[in-house]
């Protein structure tokens, strides 16, 4: 069996493109390179399914990624395919292979050290109202995990200050109570005095832009990007990312699981598991960092 009797048939038959063909070749070249320095007396023809799933073991304990792993079967696949229907084997070993799952990303989020440098420093914020509603709107998104739309849609009304919590809307329109501590109590506070002070309140909004209209999600967003440059490297610097940045506090200062999905909202626990993975990850760092073994 010759791999460039497959690649011509990609070209002139299958009218693939010439990275296809590149790729498919450079896969099937580093199998077969694999498989004969396992064995040499094995051929495509006496390849079975345990050689291929021990191809990609490989690939993936040097640090593949599962696309990367999946693109290589398929290579192979499509090869056994062709070789099956033009009778140059007899079976095909790759046909109940399933490839490595791919991973979900794990949940970009600030490190509370920086949170707290940002939230801390005066000299972080801009001068007046504006700097003032800045971060109260950082204060409240990290201290109670609310998504981007809540936040938008809080209303003066929806905080209680006497049972110390806020009344958020949340997707499909559910509502869910978030408690709030005494820090932001204050910040909330002191936010609500300069509120009442400027002339402009032409709505009930919580936050109100420059015009006394409710803040756009536009505007929360370009508020938060500013502010969390100032203190991390992170490429999305979003209100979702101080979602998560909430989650993971939570998760490492001993919070349990079902009560941060309660408080993010989550309908299912499988949802909020994924922080379990991030602050994991965290973990590992600090273990290879301290352990002189490591």
């Amino acid at each position: 069996m010759k791999i460039e009797d497959f690649l011509n048939y990609l070209r002139y038959e299958r009218n693939r493109s010439e990275l296809t063909v590149c790729s498919y070749g450079r896969s099937l070249e580093e199998f077969e390179s694999y498989f004969k320095n396992k064995d040499s007396q094995l051929s495509w023809e006496s390849v079975d399914s345990d050689v291929i799933r021990d191809w990609m073991e490989s690939l993936m304990d040097k640090g593949d990624m599962a696309s990367t792993v999946n693109n290589r079967l398929s290579a192979v696949r499509s090869f056994f395919r062709f070789a099956l229907a033009r009778g140059m084997v007899e079976r095909d070993p790759s046909y109940a292979l399933r490839g490595p799952k791919k991973q979900k990303p794990l949940p970009q989020f600030v490190r509370e050290d920086e949170m707290d440098r940002l939230i801390d420093d005066p000299e972080m914020w801009d001068d007046g109202f504006s700097g003032l509603r800045a971060r109260t709107i950082i204060i409240l998104f990290y201290e109670t995990g609310m998504r981007l739309a809540e936040l938008v849609g809080l209303d003066v009304g929806d905080v209680d200050f006497a049972a110390h919590q806020l009344k958020v809307t949340g997707k499909r329109n559910k509502q869910r109570i978030i408690p709030f501590g005494k820090e932001l109590e204050e910040t909330i506070v002191g936010y609500l005095q300069q509120r009442s002070e400027q002339s402009l309140r032409l709505e009930d909004a919580f936050f109100l832009n420059d015009k006394g209209h409710r803040m756009t999600r536009e505007q929360v967003s370009a508020v938060v990007k500013k502010y969390l440059s100032k203190v991390t490297t992170l490429k999305k610097r979003s209100p979702h990312v101080l979602r998560h940045s909430f989650a993971t506090a939570m998760l490492n200062n001993g919070a349990g699981l079902e009560s941060v999905r309660k408080l993010l909202g989550h309908e299912s626990v499988a949802t909020t598991e994924i922080y379990t993975h991030t602050t994991f990850e965290q973990l590992k760092r600090v273990y290879e960092n301290a352990h002189p073994r490591a």
